[in-house]
């Protein structure tokens, strides 16, 4: 089994910054990709960021040049640095490990998800 531990979300003006971080503990295996999600009110869950080593990495259009993702393994940490926040980007944000670059189970039993953290974007 593996926990998820979200945080750093909150509440940011316009052209802000934040920096979520998520904790793994547990059986974690860092072979697999690891990646940020997230979910607006009304609207589907959706891939913001996932890497697997910091020269493998995929990113959801909106938010490409504006946030980047990066993991220290020995930490079991992973993080979104998020710049320019617009008030679209508000949502909350999963951490996932298991599924692969662009979202996809590759492996039922590896498929963990945080509980997330809710990051609003509003003057």
């Amino acid at each position: 089994q593996v926990q998820l531990v979200e945080s750093g979300g909150g509440l940011v003006q316009p052209g802000g910054s934040l920096r979520l971080s998520c904790l793994a503990s547990g059986n974690v295996d860092n072979r697999y990709a690891m990646g940020w999600y997230r979910q607006a009110p009304g609207k589907q869950r959706e891939l913001v960021a996932a890497i697997i080593d910091p020269g493998t990495t995929n990113y959801g259009d909106s938010v490409k040049g504006r946030f980047t993702i990066s993991r220290d393994s020995a930490k079991n940490t992973l993080y979104l640095q998020m710049n320019s926040l617009k008030a679209e980007d508000t949502a909350v944000y999963y951490c996932n490990l298991g599924r692969d670059l662009v979202g996809l189970v590759i492996n039922s039993g590896m498929d963990y998800w945080g509980k997330g953290t809710l990051v609003t974007v509003s003057s």
